[in-house]
């Protein structure tokens, strides 16, 4: 029998730095299971070098990685998303499009690593903020859930999102 794949927008304001980081951590997480985007409302002009430089440092690949707008993912052809997850409170705020597919959606606030001043400070928060994202993430994988129904997820996915570490 062949498991079903499960789509995965992660959003945040600018998409350079906790949206990118949970898009590659679902993808390696996920193992298969889940294939993560990212993308944001206002898209910064690259990915943050702190960003980038977590995830290389911890074995990840960057390729192919990109600020992107939302709106990409808004449109016809574009992949129907099982999950939605803002990690920005100015995201979580915003008025999102509409998502082909009505994915769960949950809010999982990280605090923002990219405008931390000196670099120790700065790759202290990104380990941080990286630790976070895969602390809830490894907790969304181990949820049952091709036997949740869209309200359990929903109630599960907030709970998941209240976690700090």
């Amino acid at each position: 029998m062949i498991e079903k794949q499960y789509n995965v927008l992660v959003l945040c304001t600018g998409n350079s730095a906790r949206s990118i980081l949970g898009e590659v951590l679902f993808n390696t997480l996920g193992k298969g299971k889940f294939k993560a985007y990212s993308a944001g409302s206002k898209p910064a002009e690259q990915v943050n070098l702190g960003a980038l430089e977590w995830l290389i440092a911890n074995g990840h690949s960057t390729e192919g990685l990109r600020s992107k707008s939302w709106d990409e993912f808004a449109v016809p052809g574009a992949p129907e998303f099982d999950f939605v997850f803002t990690v920005c409170d100015n995201a979580a705020g915003e008025a999102c499009p509409v998502w082909y597919g009505a994915p769960v959606t949950a809010h999982w606030g990280i605090p923002d690593p990219a405008h931390i001043e000196g670099d120790e400070a700065r790759r202290a928060a990104f380990k941080r903020a990286a630790d976070q994202l895969a602390r809830r993430i490894q907790l969304f994988l181990s949820l049952p859930v091709e036997k949740l129904d869209k309200l359990a997820l929903r109630d599960k996915l907030a709970e998941i999102g209240q976690i700090k570490d």
